[in-house]
């Protein structure tokens, strides 16, 4: 699955463990996610919904023909 996630954290100028604070994650977790080693589970994808204010269809994108 693709995403957004370190766009948006450096649009805020917000490092990995500032994020993952903001998330009640490890900034490994964030790290993870960032680099596409780890998908998000539904509640922490939310969350980042709600904390950037957008739709999860803006921050995570299905990879289906990747």
């Amino acid at each position: 699955m693709k995403n957004r996630l370190k766009i948006l954290r450096a649009e805020r100028d917000w490092s990995q463990a500032e994020l993952a604070g903001r998330l009640d994650v490890s900034r490994q977790a964030v790290n993870a996610i960032e680099t596409g080693k780890h998908d998000p589970s539904l509640p922490l994808a939310f969350r980042m919904s709600r904390l950037f204010g957008l739709p999860i269809e803006q921050i995570f994108e299905d990879d289906v023909d990747g």
